[in-house]
């Protein structure tokens, strides 16, 4: 009988949570230890939504990425963590999520975005935290080339991007808000740079240091782990069900 104790003693080996960054929290966030699980739904995110969905196939507990919240007080439906927690505890689901200790990870968020756009991980952009990935694609491409490959590999419906007239050939990844480290890819040598929530002055700031960079959206930049969650799940647990949350999609829309 598999438990959610052993889904997140398996969790905390693949990704330690002693990984993570200060402000964050990760972990089991929301149930008990001892429940036995036979379904697992996994998603970048626990909304509404995804909390039905679970119940709808049976799943005892769900895995995220983004913690469901991160200084709730109480417990009540006054808020949107307060009223997911309620939901969760009240249908009988758990709740894991594996956050920045996901991204620094190896295997995680940031060696699965830089796998899928082609490259291989070679370093560490943020070595502080572990957090971000340099590396090399096998081949020179045009920068014209490499942006509708991004767009297909991540499953984005739009990019916003520089380009500063360069091709691509050593990149730099960070899923998710990784705007503040466009002078440590420029200062690894990188043409390219990929991440997302980027600010207008750190486009400027791209500019300026004549790198590449594009903002992906950070669901797509993140949403390439689940399939890593899966796999681990699945080859650890193998009498256990494990789902990838079919209704969970990017939020952000472009005309």
């Amino acid at each position: 009988m598999t438990t959610v104790g052993d889904v997140f003693a398996l969790l905390n080996e693949k990704a330690p949570v002693a990984g993570k960054m200060e402000f964050d929290n990760v972990g089991l966030l929301v149930g008990h230890s001892a429940k036995p699980v036979t379904r697992i739904l996994t998603s970048l995110d626990i909304t509404e939504d995804v909390i039905e969905e679970a119940v709808g196939l049976g799943a005892e507990l769900i895995v995220s990425h983004h913690p469901l919240f991160f200084e709730l007080k109480t417990v009540t439906d006054d808020s949107l963590e307060g009223h997911l927690a309620l939901s969760l505890a009240e249908k009988g689901v758990a709740a894991i999520c594996m956050h920045t200790n996901l991204d620094a990870a190896q295997g995680g968020v940031n060696d699965a975005l830089m796998a899928a756009l082609g490259g291989r991980a070679e370093a560490v952009l943020e070595p502080d935290t572990a957090i971000g990935r340099i590396g090399e694609l096998p081949q020179e491409v045009p920068f014209s080339e490499f942006l509708p490959f991004v767009k297909k590999q991540l499953a984005s419906n739009g990019l916003r991007y520089h380009d500063a007239g360069r091709p691509v050939k050593r990149l730099a990844v960070c899923g998710g808000s990784g705007g503040g480290d466009i002078d440590l890819a420029a200062a690894a040598g990188c043409d390219t740079y990929v991440t997302a929530d980027v600010k207008y002055h750190q486009f400027l700031e791209a500019k300026h240091l004549g790198l590449n960079l594009i903002d992906a959206d950070h669901f797509c930049t993140e949403n390439v782990v689940i399939p890593v969650l899966h796999k681990w799940l699945s080859e650890a647990f193998p009498k256990v069900d494990v789902r990838v949350s079919a209704v969970h999609k990017q939020t952000v829309r472009f005309i």
